[in-house]
């Protein structure tokens, strides 16, 4: 098992309906021992999102805190089976990761094969580097043309901590991901763990990924939670 010392994909109070502040989730994960916390508040889709403005100010913020190399941004959402994320490029120069996702509340869906498309849109997008919570079942998915749509463009997949755990009711989150990383394994497709977290004591917890990476047989070589400079070379930024 790997020792992670990054974790990116974590939201605070900004995103509307999640419990800490950002100095919070930093401390915590100074605490936790990571090296690298990225904040990823929702693109203004969602309900309850940040004000744009929470973006265009994001140089305001240390990138050093407690120890923790900080890097700021957001989760941008999947608008639109073409692939549509929200906010526009103008936001997505001042943050240091992006992050795009379906979500259920901001995407207008459609086929199997044109969900697919969006999220393969979506990945190459130059400015995207990691697409969340692919395996949660929000919509459904053909995943071996998103593994290797990931493979092209170097866009991280997300086995995401969050969405296997029970009381958030992803009936096929499992098997999702299971089969997210068993095509990964066939064609060497790095993965990012997110731990998706809402509240500081979340940070770095990928308690309900362990199981499954065993269960996959998944190698460790392949996750890029304990590769701080590699994970860094991979979104364009020096450690």
């Amino acid at each position: 098992m790997i020792k992670p010392v990054l974790d990116v994909h974590t939201h605070t109070i900004a995103s509307g309906h999640a419990y800490s502040s950002l100095q919070e989730m930093v401390a915590r994960a100074a605490e936790v021992g990571l090296k690298i916390l990225g904040v990823t508040d929702h693109g203004s889709a969602l309900p309850g999102a940040p004000d744009p403005l929470y973006f265009w100010n994001l140089g305001v913020v240390p990138r050093n805190m407690y120890g923790v190399r900080l890097l700021m941004g957001s989760e941008l959402n999947i608008l639109d089976i073409n692939g549509t994320l929200d906010l526009d490029e103008s936001y997505y120069k001042r943050m240091d990761i992006r992050i795009a996702g379906i979500h259920r509340l901001a995407y207008k869906g459609g086929t199997k094969e044109q969900n697919t498309q969006a999220m393969i849109n979506a990945i190459n997008n130059p400015w995207t580097h990691i697409i969340s919570h692919p395996g949660d079942g929000t919509v459904e998915l053909e995943f071996e043309p998103i593994v290797l749509a990931a493979k092209e463009c170097g866009t991280l997949l997300e086995i995401n901590n969050s969405t296997m755990n029970p009381y958030r009711h992803k009936l096929a989150a499992h098997d999702n991901n299971i089969e997210i990383l068993r095509l990964c394994k066939e064609h060497s497709v790095p993965v990012i763990l997110g731990s998706d977290a809402h509240i500081s004591f979340s940070v770095g917890d990928f308690s309900n990924l362990w199981p499954l990476l065993d269960e996959a047989q998944f190698p460790d070589a392949l996750i890029v939670n304990d590769k701080p400079e590699l994970f860094m070379e991979m979104i364009g930024q020096r450690f």
